[in-house]
């Protein structure tokens, strides 16, 4: 397969202006660029751009993938919204899980490198489901972090990049119960299942999340110059004050992380344990599956075979007018009639008899050949 690499930006606080647009465009001459957006393909060469320098100064949200494996997601928040210090609990040493602050904006770096060379081919990740994790974050909610650190204890175990004997940072509530947008960064960051699930065993359920009520409540409480402010911001069509107001109040209601206890040797010990059960498990119901087909299979045969016992001599007269036809089906269909007559002449004792008239058969139609193949794999 050739090489496909596709990237995206969005802007959603502030909309690229035309000089921006146009610095944007020096990076490349096909790209999709509006002034929400730069979205490009490449099917050979490379992005002419950095990612993170262009986050810095552009975008709140970027994705990208090729096809060999590698895909990343960046997202920048309001540092306001979200703590560097608390932010970086989750990244491990090295370009997996990255967080830094720029200006008044704090971004997230979240990488699945695949080294394997054998990548499996999966429907292509559009940023559009993974958009809502900003306003997330924004919100208090930390659990997209802790996924991504799950991607990054179960992508590298050599000692250089991670310690086995270092603890896990706050467990985040609610990892059993995962919105639609971190379901789908499980996915784009290939995120072990039974390394989530031993993960979510220490997650405390989500608590009673904000309301209209409330929402209702916090507004009253703003001082006038923060209104005023606000209203200010909307009437020159500014979205992002509004959007920072429901942020603002998300976070206060926020569930607070438990803190880690097991070390990333417990949990990709146990991760690993959980694997061979649930893979025991499995042959055992693809075992159980497999004896109950076969027991509705043999219970059907011998109802056929009950069947046949009643007129033996017209299934032996259906089975010369089925290879009268000279039709490749039908042969096909005579040569299943002919293996049950004789598991019936086995089940009846009278094999001699299956036998002789077979070869009758045998030494009446020897001159057509597909035929004569069809019972010679057949057993006849």
């Amino acid at each position: 397969m050739s090489e496909y690499q596709y990237y995206e930006f969005l802007a959603i606080d502030q909309p690229l202006d035309e000089r921006q647009q146009g610095e944007l465009r020096a990076l490349s001459s096909r790209a999709d660029i509006s002034a929400t957006g730069f979205v490009n393909e490449y099917h050979w060469g490379n992005f002419r751009g950095n990612p993170r320098v262009l986050m810095e100064r552009y975008f709140d949200a970027f994705l990208c993938f090729a096809n060999w494996g590698d895909r990343q997601l960046m997202l920048r928040v309001p540092a306001q919204l979200l703590d560097l210090e608390a932010a970086q609990r989750y990244c491990v040493d090295g370009d997996l899980t990255i967080a830094w602050q720029h200006g008044d904006n704090v971004i997230l770096s979240f990488l699945y490198r695949d080294e394997s060379g054998e990548w499996e081919y999966t429907e292509d990740p559009r940023l559009g489901a993974l958009l809502a994790i900003r306003e997330e974050l924004a919100g208090g909610d930390h659990r997209a972090l802790y996924l991504a650190w799950l991607t990054t204890i179960g992508l590298y175990l050599d000692p250089e990049y991670i310690d086995v004997e270092e603890v896990e940072p706050p467990v985040p509530a609610g990892l059993s119960k995962l919105t639609g947008a971190q379901r789908a960064l499980v996915e784009f960051l290939r995120i072990d299942q039974d390394l989530l699930a031993v993960a979510t065993q220490a997650s405390p359920p989500l608590g009673a999340g904000p309301s209209d009520d409330g929402l209702v409540e916090f507004v009253k409480s703003l001082s006038q110059k923060e209104k005023d402010a606000l209203l200010v911001r909307a009437a020159k069509g500014d979205a992002s004050g509004i959007a920072d107001l429901r942020r603002r109040y998300r976070s206060l209601h926020a569930a607070t992380p438990m803190a880690g206890s097991r070390t990333v040797g417990e949990l990709l010990d146990a991760a690993s344990g959980r694997g061979d059960e649930r893979r025991q498990e499995e042959a055992r119901r693809a075992e159980e599956l497999r004896a109950r087909r076969e027991r509705r299979a043999a219970a059907a045969r011998e109802e056929r075979l009950d069947a046949l016992a009643a007129d033996r001599e017209a299934a032996w007269q259906k089975v010369d007018a089925l290879i009268a036809t000279r039709n490749q089906s039908q042969y096909d269909a005579a040569v299943s009639l002919l293996i049950d007559l004789k598991a019936l002449s086995a089940r009846s004792n009278d094999e001699t008899v299956f036998t002789q008239r077979c070869q009758q058969l045998r030494d009446e139609h020897r001159r057509k050949p597909t035929l004569m193949q069809r019972f010679d794999a057949a057993g006849l």
